[in-house]
């Protein structure tokens, strides 16, 4: 066991070390801030073309109250080359050129495709395993990550900054002290990256919003889609979760188990892709039937009034290897244990779902000008 607790401080320390380095590369300067604008980072795992993933930057990019800082990327539904060079292309469709995009973690801190696959084997399949097979059997990923396939949508010409996810993080909450929210759609090995570089990282930002956490779904993995019951935004990197969750942040904002009550559905998309526009192009041509789990995240950071109920408690992940591994626990904040590094989170129930889609089609369908085709 010694010798296994070794093995797993070196290599997080390689991780660390990993990011210091990228983080002497020339650097991004800082945007300005922009008066009466939420400031916003989104750090995602960008699986694309299409999908939940692409089509959360909608609430961001085309809201006039938001100032998008950039966008981070980490491995998780598939792999980080592939999803920095998807979304942006994605960029390049909508315009948005202007806003930079910093490549990030590939691999997670601890967790590896070896030891998921013995989780398999002692405690059932994990229905989504992202860029270790997707849907899919773990057999057919690979270790590492492979160079990028043929792209549907076409190679992009923007090229990602200089700098490392957690190294932009870092730089833009500092630039914008108290000022910028987190918005996290993927795992959080960038934000835990960043935590453990700068201590004073996650107390810098203004808050954390993230699509994880979710809760209740044991019933829903039986009734509903095994897939859609799967946290696995905290499953492939619970480490990353853990250190995320416990560190300091002023307000953390986990939209969970509600993003799974409202879908992508064709009756939808029939409502978005009625104007064509490169993105209505881009979304009806890409369409994949999911929930709309990182839209719904973003549309809350970008407007908080979107909540119709919440309830606040304390959280962590179980880090211990076991059947529950990745896995979300919360507690009452008068069951918590003293001194423990459990922080209150403030747990979404319910939107104006109403409202969400009427704000999501008029973004889809805004026609900006000086579009790249």
């Amino acid at each position: 066991m010694f010798s296994s607790a070794l093995s797993l401080t070196a290599r997080f320390a390689a991780c660390l070390t990993a990011v210091t380095l990228m983080a002497t590369s020339a650097l991004a300067a800082p945007a300005p801030a922009t008066a009466g604008q939420e400031l916003v980072i989104e750090d995602n795992d960008f699986l694309g073309p299409g999908g939940s993933d692409q089509l959360s930057a909608i609430p961001l990019l085309f809201n006039p109250h938001v100032r998008v800082l950039g966008f981070t990327v980490v491995s998780g539904d598939g792999w980080e080359n592939a999803e920095s060079a998807h979304l942006r292309r994605l960029l390049e469709i909508v315009g948005r050129t202007d806003v930079p995009v910093a490549d990030g973690a590939v691999y997670p801190l601890v967790n590896t495709r070896a030891e998921m696959k013995l989780h398999e084997q002692q405690y059932g399949i994990i229905p989504w395993k992202g860029a270790w097979g997707g849907a899919g059997s773990i057999d057919s990923a690979t270790d590492t990550q492979p160079a990028i396939p043929a792209m549907k949508e076409g190679a992009p010409h923007l090229s990602p900054v200089a700098q490392s996810a957690a190294q932009f993080l870092i730089e833009q909450v500092h630039a914008h002290p108290h000022e910028v929210t987190i918005v996290a759609a993927g795992p959080l090995t960038n934000l835990a990256l960043a935590i453990r570089q700068d201590p004073t990282f996650a107390e810098t930002a203004k808050q954390l919003v993230f699509m994880g956490g979710l809760l209740d779904t044991s019933m829903m993995s039986i009734t509903g889609n095994a897939d859609f019951a799967s946290d696995f935004n905290m499953i492939f990197d619970p480490e990353a979760a853990h250190i995320t969750l416990t560190a300091p942040w002023k307000k953390v904002t986990v939209v969970g188990s509600v993003s799974n009550d409202l879908m992508l559905s064709k009756q939808y998309l029939a409502r978005l892709t009625a104007k064509k526009t490169p993105l209505t192009d881009y979304i009806g041509r890409y369409y994949d039937p999911l929930p709309m789990w990182d839209e719904m995240t973003t549309a809350i950071a970008a407007d908080p009034t979107l909540v119709t109920s919440a309830v606040d408690a304390r959280m962590d992940i179980d880090t211990s290897h076991g059947p529950h591994y990745g896995h979300v626990f919360v507690v009452p904040d008068s069951l918590a244990p003293h001194d423990s590094p459990m922080r209150t989170v403030h747990i979404v129930r319910s939107i104006d779902a109403d409202r969400f889609r009427d704000i999501f089609a008029q973004q889809a369908q805004t026609d900006l000008p000086g579009r790249e085709h």
